[in-house]
């Protein structure tokens, strides 16, 4: 090396030390992220037996610690041979693919698992491991099971002594079911309304978060001073951490801009009081922070949490959520762990995740110290559980205890919960409480929907492909009410559309959102999208003079001021879960008159005047609600409110449309999945998981891309054949509304030991399809184990016919041996960038 390059490579080293040391004096801040009052739960045995354990493991057992694969692909022998620390169901599955399996189902489950992860034989390993669920309101993931309101309604309750029993109660049903750790409570404090999580939030205002955070917390975990994580009691999770609620444009997973010191003011609230409450365990969060993926911020998940704040528990990633570090992908995230991640959420990419994390520990990529601090800190949140010494789920506190899960208590609380968490917006001439003994016609798509009153998180998802019958021990809205006209000696008739054989006094109408949860709810403005359905049905019955009550079940608060309009009493109900009598609690009176139940809830969430007041919280500069935070008449107020603007903003301009997604992030609302037979039977698919009618040839299971179960898998069995069809589920006029050329999508091929080749065919009515293309074994364009992108020419027959409507958009037929799997299906006007192109073929 000469001297020149010598000193120019010194320059530059200098350079690039100066620019880090900037970067770490602008971190080191004087934001003060201490956290008073925490208890002290040391326990110098149980960091000795720590010790012990880890001078005893090997690398891979460490390793095998840190990482937790979801049921829907971890197998018994999988448990048995690594000894995972943890798993977790996600929100779209439950055990052996049983969406209402009961608890014996969720223990025989739990057991298995158990039992194998102490199996030594294998991996030398006798370490009990755990299991993870979305306890998100209630143990909202299993059928059955108790469902109270979503945060948004909890924290228009104001009732923190009520926040703890949930908690307690939640516990309870947890520990019923075998399960020891739940991901809740979710402690964001949501800024912009348009986030699809908004329902997971007690508040805009972060003083209610501190104020719930914590309860919520001993309800579940028990008082460290008393009964901490003893008996029922589960090991509870804040989340997420940190500044998930802020996004820019109320973006799911999106960047969080904003100084140090409103991050620690605004979005740490929750994580403050829950610490204080001694939680174990808190999920980095998907979101960025400046630009910086949290999930790879080590100042944020190491210096302060860990070490300002004072969090002697562990860090769990979420779903994925390691793959969009920079330089990580789904198989491998050293940033992740270097950056204070201590268990991994990798769901179906595990065996790959812990090979590739026990070579770069080996390569010095990542520290063993860091793998050591890892798993110190999740075995001490998991042996003050008492993992070691309480046996199998099914010998323990709980499973003796089946009559936890929907316990009578439980329901009484979840419908006082709702009582508290309804706000009254208007009340016109005193049109509430209605007397049950009147003529009452109950209406709209909500009244007598369960799955729009318990929304996302609730035994699915997402919520949209469930039914009544999958829940059985809630009760309606309309239930509810008929319950208390029909002891009260009234009479009740029921039409979702408004239509009714006699005239009533009074007419009750809920509406409000589709079920929804992450991503799928992000919306770009906060016009109720339902709102031309809903006031055509409000304006018909005003047009007859009959007294409207507007019912509105929704996950935050939206623009509706036509409906408001139209309405002579409006009730904002949120997302009341369960227990849907406890609306009729309070909007009916008693028999002989008189106020029943009073409303108390105020608005944790301001409520917007304009639909384009997508930033509207507490304290902002020129803060101009339509109902403002901590509104919420009652029935001793006598207040008349005049009829309000309904003017909108200019619409949001759409560019031309270039694509229309048909399977993209795992939804869609115009295709349904079909598996057929060799015998050529179709069953339409209402879960992410199923078989084809005659019970064997063709399988689908959910698995990952980008996001959580965003793929399908389809597995067609030794030589039998049958087709994967993506079916349209309605009238379709795809072509007239939508000039489709090609459709794009992504293919993984898992195991091919047939000969025949898979037969992809695009757009096909009764007759014929646009293309069927067809794709030997040895392709190239198909990769063993890799995604890859490909765009089918979909304008080869009839290309001048453009008023057709074909019934599928794809069918995939093949015979076995052989699975693969699909995502990312979109119809476009062009082949999709550095997508493997195929272009029209013979029929």
């Amino acid at each position: 090396m000469n001297k020149l390059t010598s000193a120019a490579g010194q320059t530059c080293a200098l350079l690039v030390l100066c620019c880090f040391s900037q970067l770490s004096l602008a971190q080191q801040s004087n934001v003060d992220w201490s956290v008073e009052d925490k208890p002290d739960l040391s326990d110098e045995k149980i960091e000795r037996q720590i010790d012990d354990l880890l001078s005893s493991m090997t690398l891979e057992q460490k390793v095998a610690q840190m990482i937790q694969p979801e049921i829907g692909f971890l197998s018994v022998e999988k448990m048995r041979k690594y000894g995972f620390g943890s798993y977790l169901n996600g929100g779209n599955t439950a055990p052996y693919g049983e969406k209402q399996a009961d608890i014996k189902t969720w223990l025989r489950y739990a057991d298995e698992m158990y039992v194998a992860s102490v199996d030594a034989s294998v991996d030398g390993s006798a370490i009990p491991t755990i299991w993870g669920t979305d306890a998100m309101h209630g143990h909202s993931n299993v059928f059955g099971a108790t469902l109270f309101p979503h945060n948004i309604g909890l924290g228009a309750a104001r009732d923190a002594d009520m926040i703890e029993k949930i908690g307690t109660a939640t516990a309870k049903e947890v520990a019923a079911t075998g399960i020891e750790w739940s991901f809740a409570p979710t402690v964001a404090v949501v800024r912009d309304d348009r986030w699809g999580r908004t329902y997971e939030s007690y508040s805009e205002d972060p003083d209610i978060v501190a104020e719930y955070a914590g309860r919520m917390v001993r309800g579940l975990q028990g008082h460290p001073d008393d009964d901490f994580l003893q008996g029922f009691r589960r090991i509870a999770t804040a989340k997420h951490f940190i500044g998930d609620g802020g996004t820019q444009g109320g973006i799911d997973r999106g960047d969080t801009r904003l100084d140090e010191q409103t991050l620690r003011d605004i979005h740490a609230a929750g994580y403050v009081s829950a610490l204080q409450a001694g939680v174990q365990s808190v999920m980095a969060s998907f979101n960025s922070w400046n630009g910086k993926r949290v999930h790879g911020d080590k100042y944020l998940l190491t210096d302060v949490l860990k070490g300002k704040m004072g969090f002697d528990g562990f860090v769990v990633s979420d779903w994925n959520a390691h793959k969009f570090v920079e330089g990580c992908d789904l198989e491998q995230c050293a940033a992740a762990i270097n950056a204070g991640v201590d268990v991994l959420m990798v769901p179906e990419h595990f065996e790959a995740f812990f090979h590739n994390t026990v070579k770069q520990v080996k390569d010095g990529i990542i520290a063993e110290t860091k793998i050591d601090d890892a798993v110190r800190r999740f075995l001490r949140a998991k042996i003050r559980w008492g993992v070691f010494s309480r046996g199998k789920p099914s010998q323990r506190l709980g499973a003796d205890h089946p009559q936890w899960l929907n316990a009578s208590e439980h329901k009484a609380l979840a419908r006082d919960a709702v009582r508290k968490s309804l706000v009254l917006l208007k009340n016109n001439d005193t049109t509430l409480p209605v007397a049950p003994d009147a003529s009452i016609l109950v209406a709209g798509d909500g009244a007598d929907n369960i799955a729009m009153q318990t929304g996302g998180w609730s035994v699915s998802w997402q919520g949209t492909d469930n039914t009544n019958a999958d829940f059985p021990n809630a009760t309606s809205v309309y239930a509810g009410i008929k319950q208390r006209v029909n002891a009260a000696g009234g009479s009740i008739q029921y039409s979702q559309d408004g239509s009714y054989d006699n005239k009533p006094d009074v007419a009750i109408v809920v509406l409000g959102e589709q079920p929804y949860a992450e991503w799928f709810g992000d919306i770009q403005t906060l016009r109720f999208a339902q709102n031309e359905k809903s006031l055509k049905l409000l304006k018909k019955l005003k047009s007859a003079e009959i007294p409207v009550v507007t019912v509105f079940l929704s996950g935050r608060p939206l623009w509706i001021n036509p409906l408001l309009n139209a309405s002579d009493a409006f009730v904002a109900a949120w997302l009341p879960g369960s227990e849907g009598q406890g609306i009729a609690d309070v909007i009916l009176s008693k028999p002989e008159g008189g106020i029943n139940v009073d409303f108390t809830g105020t608005l944790s969430f301001s409520w917007p005047k304009f639909d384009d007041q997508y930033v509207l919280n507490r304290h902002d500069d020129n803060y101009d609600p339509l109902f403002a935070y901590g509104y919420g008449l009652t029935y001793q107020d006598d207040t008349q409110l005049e009829n309000v603007s309904e003017a909108i903003s200019t619409d949001i301009n759409q560019k031309p449309q270039d694509t229309k997604p048909l399977f993209v992030r795992n939804l869609s609302d115009d295709v349904k999945w079909g598996l057929s037979d060799g015998g050529k039977q179709t069953a339409l698919m209402e879960t992410p998981s199923g078989v084809s009618p005659d019970g064997s040839s063709l399988t689908m299971q959910s698995v990952n891309l980008a996001y959580q179960e965003d793929g399908r898998k389809f597995s067609w069995k030794d030589a039998a054949s049958g087709s994967a069809v993506l079916a349209y589920s309605q009238a379709h006029e795809t072509n007239v509304a939508f000039d489709a050329r090609y459709l794009n999508l992504k293919i993984r091929l898992d195991d091919w030991q047939s000969s025949s080749p898979v037969t992809l065919q695009v757009q096909c009515t009764d007759a014929t399809c646009q293309n069927v293309a067809s794709i030997a074994k040895h392709a190239s364009v198909l990769q063993e184990g890799q995604w890859v992108g490909i765009s089918i020419a979909a304008h080869c027959q009839n290309s001048d016919k453009t008023d057709s409507n074909p019934d599928s958009a794809l069918q995939i037929s093949a015979q076995g041996p052989l699975s693969l799997a699909v995502a990312e299906i979109a119809l476009a006007k062009a082949p999709a960038a550095t997508y493997n192109v195929i272009s029209c073929q013979a029929n």
